[in-house]
């Protein structure tokens, strides 16, 4: 089992975006490289620094590193800054936590990747985690309690896998 950290928006639908995927084993959201202090969610709704992050533990026999980058950038836009569909504010920042250094050339080669398509600079963080503390529980698995909950993400991309 491996384990990255990915910050793409409300992290509603991020998690329920990768929990449909094959090899996904887990995910928890959360709030990630803020203050080494736990927040609420009314401390990262008023910019406690923290980005909204859903934790995503995958076996990668199944599911590799680059494949859940691509992924990632099916479904959001990497040239916005602190911004993801009509989510706005320094919580909503993209954002690619890696823990293990081996992990850092898959990333690399898919932020070059992703930058030779778009053909710009990626507004997209890719930093070591520095912490990560989870979100209250109603947070966890919100779509599947609240299915007619907001998304950013478009319906049809949270039908893709194992449906």
């Amino acid at each position: 089992m491996r384990t990255i950290y990915l910050a793409g928006g409300c992290f509603w639908g991020m998690q329920k975006f990768f929990d449909q995927f094959e090899g996904v084993l887990a995910t928890e959201v959360g709030y990630a490289n803020g203050p080494d202090r736990a927040p609420s969610y009314q401390d990262v709704c008023h910019d406690s620094g923290h980005a909204e992050t859903v934790r995503i533990d995958y076996d990668e026999g199944k599911l590799s590193l680059g494949k859940l980058l691509d992924l990632y950038f099916m479904v959001v836009d990497p040239l916005s800054v602190n911004k993801q569909g009509g989510d706005e504010g320094i919580q909503y920042r993209t954002g690619v936590y890696y823990t293990e250094a081996d992990q850092l050339p898959v990333l690399q080669a898919a932020f070059d990747a992703e930058a030779k398509k778009v053909g710009a600079p990626l507004q997209v963080e890719l930093l070591p985690l520095q912490n990560f503390f989870s979100a209250e529980e109603y947070h966890q698995k919100y779509l599947d309690k609240n299915p007619g909950g907001y998304c950013h993400i478009p319906a049809k991309m949270l039908h893709l896998g194992k449906d």
